[in-house]
């Protein structure tokens, strides 16, 4: 039996809107020192939609960084290698 102190399971709620999901073709980001922002749209030129915004602090999300590195190589190793979609079009870029 290990002497290591055990984590309580965390009970987490998610609500009905929530639970559906949001959908997002496009990823704009932006920080101040003490926060990053990520607005997740949905864009269908010529408009775009925010479908949600994260705000966190930067050790956070550079935790969130290494999570998405760690599940995407797990998927590539499970499913193949992903092709890199191309970024927007040079001549219409979206900021």
């Amino acid at each position: 039996m290990s002497d290591a102190p055990q984590t309580p399971e965390l009970a987490i709620k998610i609500g009905d809107e929530e639970l559906k999901g949001r959908y997002a073709n496009l990823l704009r980001i932006a920080h101040t020192r003490e926060e990053f922002v990520l607005d997740f749209l949905h864009v269908v030129p010529p408009q775009g939609i925010v479908t949600a915004r994260v705000v966190t602090s930067p050790p956070h999300l550079k935790r969130i960084v290494r999570a998405l590195a760690a599940n995407l190589a797990r998927y590539e190793e499970a499913y193949g290698a992903i092709p890199e979609a191309p970024g927007p079009e040079a001549d219409r870029p979206v900021h």
